[in-house]
């Protein structure tokens, strides 16, 4: 939750290393608002129309923006402002905008965009539609089950073949029930006769206790009531989701007994109406006392096998917030959604935070994330290939930008290649850019 503190942590390494360098063929497109800092961006693409969503802020207020084009991401048009209250978003690095794409035949695609918004104490997600290729966005509206007091977002957004939208997000619903019934316990002990007790937070205790409280809510746009798919979860590491046919993946940080922090991942054959028990992705044992602030992602491939990675510390179960550990980021594949292959580390030049991960036509995947060189953080790419026996291996691939202060990458695939969309880091400020690679 936000209250806690955020920890980042990273490590340098690298395995399977091959010697041929790829690199981005496309030049590099700046999106920007005038007077006001991009950030945290994402990425959705279809054929060669592809879409941006990305946040733009001043020192008091933030909006969110979408950015288009109809040439697989080599150019953009003018970023258009999605929520009509001025101000209203609260998004970050690990719950950015999110951004959908539902094909239409015969036109542009549907935009969908979810985001966190915050009014008092209640933090809920709001969507709103573009059906004209982004010049303009529909009235807000909240996603269904989210407008609940308390803390929420950490969204993933998916669509399935039939234009159905799903929305994965983390909850904190139950932490505002249980720190008033302290607070009223507290009051009572103290022999309070009606005079408003001053707030008082709930003790920390143990972090499985306190994570019970969180959970993992799923739900389909149209329906009316969300699932809760899972508990413990960790309380700010963005979520995870990808559909296939009827098959609906998600994948989060979990906190396991004694605190530790390791990849979970659940599947539902029936579209959501029911999830399987959820699995550990790695026995990573990497026990923290804080939130990481360091989430997974995920990609499904044409034989429906689900492709993992995610940032944890090598040293595992040693490895706490006291000794600033670095992370390492990790890959595994499940053919079956009940186990995983063995865990491969992905090469990096530095410590490594932030993996994204996207499918490419070819069969390959790629993953992009952002690491530690020479004192800044820089982009970080990577192809990887599974053979049948579910061995990874990975092939370098200069990044599109080698310059410093380049942050949390997305990534889509577009018919002219993969876009990929990040933070770049100015003297004053941020912006947002985009290229493609090939």
């Amino acid at each position: 939750m936000r209250a806690l503190r955020t920890v980042h942590v990273t490590l340098m390494g690298a395995v399977l290393l091959s010697s041929t360098a790829l690199s981005a063929q496309s030049p590099i497109a700046t999106l920007a608002v005038a007077e006001r800092t991009g950030a945290n961006p994402t990425v959705a693409a279809h054929g060669v129309f592809v879409a941006v969503a990305f946040s733009a802020a001043t020192i008091s207020s933030m909006d969110i923006f979408v950015a288009t084009s109809t040439n697989g991401g080599t150019t953009f048009g003018l970023p258009v402002q999605v929520n009509r209250v001025a101000g209203e978003a609260r998004v970050s690095g690990e719950e950015p905008p999110r951004v959908a794409l539902v094909p239409r035949r015969g036109t542009t695609p549907e935009i969908v965009i979810v985001w966190t918004a915050k009014a008092g104490t209640t933090w809920k997600l709001l969507s709103a539609r573009s059906l004209d290729g982004g010049r303009t966005f529909s009235a807000s509206t909240p996603v269904p089950g989210s407008d609940r007091e308390g803390s929420r977002g950490w969204q993933s957004v998916a669509v399935d073949a039939t234009g159905r939208i799903s929305v994965l997000w983390l909850d904190h619903r139950d932490l505002i029930a249980a720190d008033a019934a302290h607070q009223h316990s507290t009051a009572a002990a103290s022999g309070s006769t009606g005079a408003t007790a001053a707030p008082m937070a709930m003790p920390k205790g143990d972090p499985t206790e306190r994570a019970a409280l969180s959970q993992l809510m799923f739900i389909s746009l149209g329906s009316t009531r969300a699932l809760s798919v899972a508990r413990s979860v960790c309380y700010c590491c963005k979520t995870a989701m990808a559909v296939s046919g009827d098959a609906v993946y998600a994948a989060w940080r979990h906190v396991y007994p004694s605190g530790e922090r390791d990849i979970a991942f659940t599947l539902s054959t029936n579209r959501g109406r029911t999830f399987a028990t959820p699995v550990r992705v790695s026995d990573d044992h990497w026990k923290l006392d804080g939130c990481p602030d360091n989430g997974p992602a995920l990609a499904i491939d044409a034989t429906k096998r689900a492709h993992v990675v995610w940032p944890t510390a090598s040293e595992g179960r040693n490895a706490t917030a006291k000794d600033a550990m670095a992370l390492s980021i990790y890959y595994a594949v499940s053919r079956d959604g009940k186990a995983f292959s063995a865990r491969t580390r992905v090469p990096t030049r530095g410590p490594a935070s932030h993996p994204q991960i996207v499918m490419l036509p070819n069969g390959t995947s790629l993953v992009a994330w952002d690491e530690v060189v020479d004192g800044t953080r820089r982009l970080g790419l990577a192809r990887a290939t599974v053979s049948a026996s579910g061995a990874v291996s990975f092939t370098p691939v200069a990044a599109p930008d080698a310059g410093p202060g380049q942050w949390y990458p997305s990534l889509a695939a577009s018919s002219g290649g993969a876009v990929i969309t990040w933070v770049r880091q100015l003297e004053r400020g941020s912006t947002v850019a985009v290229a493609v690679v090939r």
